[in-house]
């Protein structure tokens, strides 16, 4: 991609900073941004799947525990359950496309032979979230990321229907990269400590359960405090805080599912309904029944667009 055209369509990363909270008011939205400012992101995670494409920088990208240092033109695929997070070199320039996309968006494309949500299903069930591509495989990701900007800034007839077009070649490009290539290099993690990744691992196969942070440390035979500290020192986060973020990514979903609040709380290790829906309005600025209303709305409000 030439320097031209990425300069033309660089996109403030204040606004995307100031989004990340909020709900993607559209089916997809694509960011191009440059910066080169402190940075501090706690771990998160968003109702919406992401796709990074890095450009360059120095940028060590962590997914549920596990950490990957960036190279240019590494391709990251963040599902909407894992909670993540950039550690960023400031005194470098920060260059990056992000993608973040509805799932219901996808699955309106895709047919019984060809999921084009598959890519992130493998990434989950293989717990691995970056690939970096050979020189002929690089050469069509450029070409279809420089399309996809011009068509960003295109108003001429069916522009919107171009976008969309180009945004799901884009999808089917990534789903062959991630599941069919031989020749894609997939990067596991740079493993920094096995013990956490296998604490993380035990936490989220245990979500419904009381989960003390005593009972963990026995069941990996080892002190509360020597845990602590290692969690806290690999992850940036604590173990109380990451265990109350994936229950609450469980809770989202559940509620997306249509169950009561009664029983989305109960099946997502909340034994108690007020810490529940004080934990949920302190993370997502809405209760769980507001959260439950703004997805219909989203709901309704795609229906309509449908045309049905």
């Amino acid at each position: 991609m030439d320097k031209k055209s990425m300069n033309n369509h660089t996109v403030n990363s204040d606004m995307m900073n100031s989004e990340k909270r909020g709900y993607l008011n559209s089916d997809f939205r694509i960011f191009h941004v440059r910066d080169k400012k402190a940075m501090d992101f706690k771990y998160h995670h968003h109702d919406f799947h992401k796709i990074v494409v890095f450009i360059r920088g120095k940028v060590t990208y962590h997914i549920e525990g596990k950490a990957y240092d960036l190279k240019p033109w590494d391709i990251v695929l963040v599902p909407n359950t894992k909670i993540h997070r950039p550690v960023i070199d400031e005194n470098e320039l920060y260059e990056r496309i992000v993608f973040w996309f509805y799932p219901e968006f996808l699955e309106r494309y895709s047919s019984k032979d060809s999921n084009l949500l598959k890519c992130f299903y493998k990434a989950c069930e293989e717990d691995y979230y970056l690939m970096r591509l050979d020189e002929d495989n690089l050469f069509d990701l450029k070409r279809l990321l420089k399309s996809l900007e011009i068509a960003q800034s295109d108003k001429e007839f069916a522009s919107e229907i171009l976008k969309n077009v180009l945004f799901i070649e884009f999808i089917v490009l990534i789903n062959r990269f991630f599941i069919y290539k031989e020749d894609i290099q997939v990067i596991k993690s740079n493993g920094r400590n096995d013990m956490v990744t296998d604490v993380i691992s035990y936490i989220n196969s245990n979500l419904k359960e009381d989960l003390s942070i005593d009972d963990i440390a026995a069941n990996f035979y080892t002190s509360r405090y020597y845990i602590m500290h290692k969690f806290k020192q690999e992850t940036g986060s604590t173990i109380y805080s990451y265990i109350i973020q994936k229950r609450l990514i469980l809770a989202k979903s559940l509620i997306r599912l249509g169950l009561s609040m009664t029983e989305v709380a109960e099946k997502s290790g909340f034994k108690d309904y007020s810490t529940f829906v004080r934990a949920f309005k302190k993370s997502f600025y809405v209760s769980p029944r507001e959260y439950m209303n703004s997805i219909e709305e989203i709901k309704n409000e795609r229906i309509g667009n449908l045309d049905i």
